[in-house]
């Protein structure tokens, strides 16, 4: 999602030292680590969508302007990142050999799928594609209804694959929206609304994962302007129903879009992160992890 003020996030910025002492005092609660992602990549940016292979190593990500790369995550004894090693990022293409036309290139929800072919969420155009290959053309997935109905910038972030090979999104949204969040799913080329979650407080659907544990994880965003973001993690059954894993306060970090669910060498559920720094020089692109319990 490209956020609306920029002037709030300008002042965002002068929040910096605060939040970095906060990632420190963060660690009782679980918290791994944070690692700031650069490069000289002039499209290394927006990421908004992030898969983490079961080694905890692999990855793919995914910018909210057509972009992707895979690379390496590479960690200490400790499991925290060290360094980032990953290809240079290229565009998604569309049908043919073009990349996707401006206007409908807002690509924010990634799903890799076990024969290895992926699936993209895009927001402003409200669509999945589907990615046999993510150097290869698109394929059009049949339209929901409702899809057809959402608003721009407020529409598809979030998409996983379910461990029946099912695909579930969750539209973002916006905060004067009232009532429960509908979760879509794609099986036997059909969308249906297997249930829907409540709406606590402020915060809106930006990425999800199922976890190795089957569970699905909705990672939500709060913007409160000169505080900054504050993140929230809640997992679900299949029944919809729900609980909180995860709550840091505004300021602690950056815009987190994407998650990734995995487990550790020592077996934990390990939460990974990424912030989506809207190509401004004020945010970071980067990869923030906690290890939560089962």
């Amino acid at each position: 999602m490209r956020l609306r003020s920029l002037s709030a996030l300008i002042l965002c910025a002068a929040l910096g030292t605060a939040e970095a002492q906060d990632r420190v005092a963060a660690r009782s609660d679980g918290f791994v680590g944070a690692f700031g992602w650069r490069g000289s990549d002039p499209q290394l940016g927006g990421m908004s969508a992030l898969e983490i292979g079961a080694d905890g190593s692999s990855f793919t990500a995914l910018s909210d302007r057509g972009g992707w790369t895979q690379g390496r995550l590479v960690r200490d004894a400790g499991g925290r990142i060290v360094r980032v090693e990953a290809a240079p990022v290229r565009l998604l293409r569309g049908k043919g050999k073009a990349p996707l036309a401006a206007g409908r290139n807002d690509s924010e929800g990634l799903a890799v799928a076990p024969d290895g072919s992926a699936y993209v969420a895009l927001e402003g155009v409200a669509r999945v594609l589907h990615y046999p290959r993510l150097d290869g053309p698109a394929e059009n997935l049949p339209l929901a209804p409702a899809f057809r109905k959402m608003r721009r910038n407020a529409s598809l972030e979030a998409l996983a694959i379910g461990p029946d090979g099912a695909l579930y999104t969750l539209p973002e949204g916006r905060e004067t929206d009232r009532g429960p969040i509908p979760v879509y799913r794609y099986r036997g080329g059909q969308w249906d609304q297997p249930f829907a979650i409540p709406r606590q407080g402020a915060f809106l659907p930006v990425g999800a994962d199922f976890g190795p544990d089957g569970k699905l994880y909705v990672l939500e965003r709060q913007f409160a302007g000169l505080l900054g973001f504050a993140s929230r993690v809640r997992r679900f059954t299949p029944d919809g129903a729900g609980e909180t894993v995860l709550q840091t306060p505004l300021g602690r970090h950056d815009n987190l879009e994407g998650l990734a669910v995995w487990r550790d060498g020592p077996g934990q559920l390990r939460l990974s992160m990424i912030a989506d720094d809207n190509f401004r020089f004020f945010l970071r692109t980067e990869i923030v992890e906690y290890r939560i319990s089962d």
